[in-house]
């Protein structure tokens, strides 16, 4: 037989899984990924581990590759993951500092410097991104400004995949996806940008070359084929960002797609032929990057998502959490019949799901979470569905928002991530934005997409297309009660005036509680 190897390193788990070139999934393992506040003095501080990433994903891909008969079955793999968060390496490639991830807030004044210095319009001109807390080069000029003895031995900055492509090969590589984040990516000339290395104070040499996903990174050297299992030699490809890999699982290829990846984020994308770096796209909070597909730019709005349900779960949800250890089923099941019990719209209650700020279409770090309209009849119920619908509204906010940067309607939408086995979220989604939401059966998008890259770099597959018409099988049908999206039109409208409301006050909170 001859399997490939998707890698994932996402924020929460770190995942191996083995496919068959049909995309069935022949063998899995995980390890959870570690956040760590380790600085007692600043607990908004986080950070990752790099010996944690190294040896959790080395664990994941041993637990994975002990499940099959024979480790030269894996043909090739590839990496993709969360992205933004780099690790400073000195001239041995050992670690000096650990990943800044993107929880930490530690890098508010560096944001507040770059729009002053670079702006919105210059950045978006060149990188085709909006600057967010959590860029890249924020990180980058943090440490040069209160670790420059740390600073001035760092020989290179490698992105959280990278990183792991480094120890399992011993090569030094990035790709169009995981450059475009760091703010210093030029997506015109798919190359570093001077001017922006030149206002930042970053020497281009401390960063790798960026080449298209799918290019060809080294084969898997002894030591780390000792920590996970597979042979010596193995091809590694360059995977990228996570949502763009996860794309080319889902089919989004080809201008026209609509594609929703919803995880601990969740991002509107659709694909491009000709990208328009237009003031109104900027100010709509939307982002344009080279796509990890050859050719092809995409247009994306995001914001964090899952991880506000969560939040709810761990910290209101409890019962429903206790619930599973005595045989009343799953948790999630438990919460979401408990949403279902609430009338649309949630009895009046709003969620609005800025935990980490929003990003589109109102681009504003300061923003912060809120519950509304609650009183004195307000259930747990219209809690817990509140939640739901305040993603949802998000989700249609970033849709409009796409269609609108696209200049096409979304008929219909793609979803994949975790959120798909939500079966009320789905439906809840399709009946708020008024779209069928069709989620494709796949196991594991992200890791499928790796693996389709490493498969067509290894010549398993002739190209990307042929990768997707092998993998893709239908999924499940959302469709939505025209009724209900009658009904939460009205409710959106209420939505979308809660955030310019609360602004000024989320301000002086944030500037209070959040910077230290």
């Amino acid at each position: 037989m001859e399997y490939l190897l998707g890698i994932d390193v996402g924020s929460t788990s770190m995942k191996a899984l083995i496919y068959d070139l049909d995309g069935n999934v022949v063998a899995q393992s995980s390890q959870p990924t570690q956040s760590i506040a380790n600085n007692p003095d600043h607990p908004n501080w986080q950070v990752y581990l790099p010996e944690d990433i190294w040896h959790g994903i080395g664990s994941a891909i041993k637990g994975a590759v002990d499940q099959i008969d024979s480790p030269g079955s894996i043909k090739a793999a590839a990496v993709t993951g969360l992205g933004a968060d780099a690790v400073p390496l000195d001239g041995k490639g050992e670690p000096v500092y650990p990943f800044i991830n993107w929880l930490c807030t530690r890098t508010a004044s560096q944001f507040d410097w770059w729009l002053e210095h670079v702006g919105l319009e210059k950045n978006f001109q060149v990188t085709g991104w909006q600057p967010f807390v959590w860029s890249t080069v924020l990180r980058f000029m943090w440490l040069k400004e209160n670790e420059p003895e740390i600073a001035s031995r760092i020989n290179k900055w490698l992105i959280v995949e990278d990183f792991v492509n480094f120890k399992l090969t011993g090569q030094i590589s990035t790709d169009y996806t995981d450059a475009s984040p760091t703010l210093l990516f030029d997506q015109r000339s798919l190359d570093w940008s001077d001017e922006l290395l030149r206002i930042a104070g970053i020497n281009r040499e401390l960063l790798p070359s960026p080449q298209p996903s799918g290019s060809f990174v080294g084969e898997v050297v002894p030591d780390a084929a000792h920590l996970t299992g597979l042979l010596p030699g193995t091809p590694i490809f360059q995977g990228g960002h996570d949502y763009l890999i996860g794309a080319l699982a889902a089919g989004a290829i080809k201008p026209g797609v609509f594609l929703d990846v919803t995880g601990t984020w969740e991002l509107v994308i659709t694909p491009t032929e000709s990208p328009d770096w237009t003031q109104e796209i900027q100010k709509m909070g939307l982002t344009i990057e080279a796509h990890a597909a050859p050719g092809l730019y995409c247009l994306w709005g995001g914001g964090t998502a899952a991880n506000m349900l969560e939040w709810y779960k761990d910290q209101i949800g409890l019962e429903a959490v206790q619930e599973p250890d005595k045989g009343q089923g799953n948790v999630w099941s438990l919460l979401m019949e408990e949403a279902g019990s609430s009338p649309p719209g949630a009895g009046g209650i709003y969620f609005l799901p800025h935990f980490n700020g929003t990003a589109c279409p109102n681009l504003d770090p300061n923003s912060l979470g809120a519950f509304l309209g609650l009183n004195d009849t307000t259930k747990r119920s219209d809690m817990v569905r509140a939640v739901v619908e305040g993603l949802d509204y998000a989700f249609l906010d970033m849709l409009q928002a796409v269609e609108n940067g696209a200049g096409i309607n979304a008929e219909k939408v793609t979803a994949i991530g975790g959120a798909v086995r939500n079966k009320f979220w789905m439906q809840n989604k399709a009946d708020v934005c008024g779209r069928v939401i069709e989620a494709p059966k796949i196991e594991e998008a992200t890791a499928l997409g790796a693996a389709m890259l490493a498969g067509t770099g290894v010549g398993l597959y002739k190209n990307l297309d042929e990768a997707v018409s092998r993998v893709q099988k239908p999924g499940e049908i959302f469709e939505p009660d025209l009724k209900l999206t009658s009904e939460y039109k009205e409710y959106f409208e209420i939505y979308k005036d809660i955030y310019p409301a609360l602004k000024p006050v989320n301000k002086r909170i944030y500037d209070r509680f959040r910077v230290e």
